[in-house]
């Protein structure tokens, strides 16, 4: 039984066995108490050894100009079509006959009975705002600190598309009359095309195309490292009506 005790120890402590010759013999000489003691000694010196011997190098960090990795993605952004508006107008247009003269020096505006010709013209348009970054440089950027603002190049706005819903045309012509021609109803097209382009201010279509624009550039930022809070995206001035119109192609 004690053969087998003393084996069991012996397996259980190989890596002490080939630690020292003196612990060794100190499990032959059955002193297991003192044996593990020093043996524990002697691995704790092997460690605190170690240890004094492994010096890390301090970690040093490289800092990166962001800038021009930020110049060249937005660069690729090219013509950035931000806003599309769908507008729906109908133009009307009141046709009648009138006699105008003068009659024992009295002066005359009559309306001819049976002379009225009156249309009424939906049309569906669509209106696109876009902001070419293919001239974006250094001088859209402003840094201060951690804080980062980006001058947005004046957008710009075009109507792409004008069509006229034939089916929902209404038209009155008189007996007397003849009807609307393909040349009337086109001029009339072109009318209701300069009144959208004309009422492009009131659709607050610029500060759309700012707020989009937006969208786009704030999580490129935030992938090089900038805050969502210290981001400001901008216009280089705030646009009046005037200055809306001359944006429009």
């Amino acid at each position: 039984m004690k053969g087998e005790k003393n084996l069991q120890i012996f397996n259980k402590l190989p890596f002490f066995y080939y630690l020292c010759p003196y612990f060794l013999n100190e499990m032959k000489r059955k002193n297991y108490f003192w044996a593990v003691l020093v043996g524990c000694g002697v691995m704790a010196a092997g460690c605190r050894q170690s240890s004094d011997t492994q010096v890390e190098a301090p970690a040093t960090y490289e800092a990166v100009d962001t800038l021009p990795m930020l110049i060249m993605q937005v660069q690729q952004c090219a013509r950035l079509y931000t806003t599309e508006v769908k507008v729906h107008k109908i133009v009307t247009h009141d046709d009648v006959i009138r006699l105008r003269g003068q009659l024992l020096k009295q002066d005359f505006n009559l309306k001819v009975p049976l002379g009225d010709r009156k249309i009424a013209i939906p049309m569906d348009a669509t209106l696109k705002a876009y902001i070419d970054f293919a001239q974006f440089s250094e001088k859209n950027v402003e840094r201060n600190g951690e804080k980062i603002t980006i001058l947005l190049p004046d957008p710009k706005v075009v109507l792409t598309s004008s069509k006229i819903d034939q089916k929902s045309i209404r038209e009155f012509v008189a007996l007397s009359r003849a009807h609307f021609s393909d040349a009337e109803m086109a001029n009339y097209e072109q009318q209701g095309r300069q009144a959208i382009i004309a009422s492009i201010p009131e659709l607050g279509i610029v500060d759309l195309a700012k707020a989009n624009a937006a969208r786009v550039l704030v999580p490129m930022l935030t992938q090089l490292g900038y805050r969502e809070e210290n981001i400001t995206i901008a216009f280089r001035k705030d646009f009046s009506p005037y200055d809306i119109r001359r944006l429009i192609e």
